[in-house]
C-alpha cells in the first residue's frame, strides 16, 4: 500500500489529506482496520501547494493527440508531475536492465524535505510550469501564478486539491 497522508480536525478525526489517500481509502472494505507507523510531516501546506500547482497545470496542459499501437494515448498526472520535476532539475541518473540511462524524478516527499530544499523545489516547478504551458496561456508571471495558485486551489474540501 502506498504512503498515506492524514490531517487531524479540529473535532480529533484524522481526514485524509491527498487525493492518494482518498483513493486507498475509498477502496478499503468496510470493516478492514490499516496498521502503520506515523510520523509528523513538516507541512502540509507546503505539499498541498505544489499538488495545487500540478493540478492547476495538468488542467491547463494541452497534451498532443497520439496513438501508439493503434490506441490514443491518455496524459497521466503522474507522468506529468514526474517530468515537470526532472525539468526543474530534480532528478537521478539510473541505470535499468538494458544498460539504458534513465532520468528519474527525486521524491517529493515532504517529510524528509528541509523548509529551503522545498522552497528551491517549487520555485523551479513553477518556473518550469510558467515557461512551458502558462506564459502561453497569458499568465503574466510565475509568481501571480503562485499567487492564483495560492488563493483559488487551496481551498479545503475542494477535490482537485492535494
Amino acid at each position: 500500500m502506498a504512503e498515506l497522508v492524514f490531517v487531524k480536525t479540529p473535532n480529533g478525526t484524522l481526514i485524509s489529506a491527498d487525493t492518494q489517500t482518498q483513493e486507498a481509502i475509498r477502496k478499503l472494505k468496510i470493516g478492514k482496520a490499516l496498521k502503520g507507523e506515523f510520523k509528523q510531516m513538516r507541512d502540509i501546506n507546503n505539499h498541498r501547494r505544489m499538488f495545487a500547482l500540478f493540478n492547476f497545470a495538468f488542467d491547463l496542459w494541452d497534451a498532443p493527440e497520439l496513438e501508439h499501437k493503434g490506441e490514443p494515448v491518455q496524459k497521466n498526472f503522474d507522468r506529468f508531475r514526474k517530468d515537470m520535476t526532472i525539468l526543474a532539475g530534480f532528478y537521478e541518473t539510473v541505470v535499468n536492465f538494458k544498460n539504458e540511462v534513465r532520468v528519474e524524478a527525486k521524491s517529493l516527499s515532504f517529510g524528509s524535505m528541509k523548509e529551503e530544499e522545498f522552497q528551491r523545489v517549487y520555485k523551479g516547478i513553477l518556473d518550469v510550469i510558467w515557461t512551458r504551458i502558462l506564459k502561453s496561456k497569458g499568465y503574466e508571471t510565475p509568481e501571480k501564478v503562485a499567487e492564483l495558485v495560492r488563493r483559488t486551489w487551496l481551498i479545503p474540501d475542494r477535490k482537485s486539491v492535494v
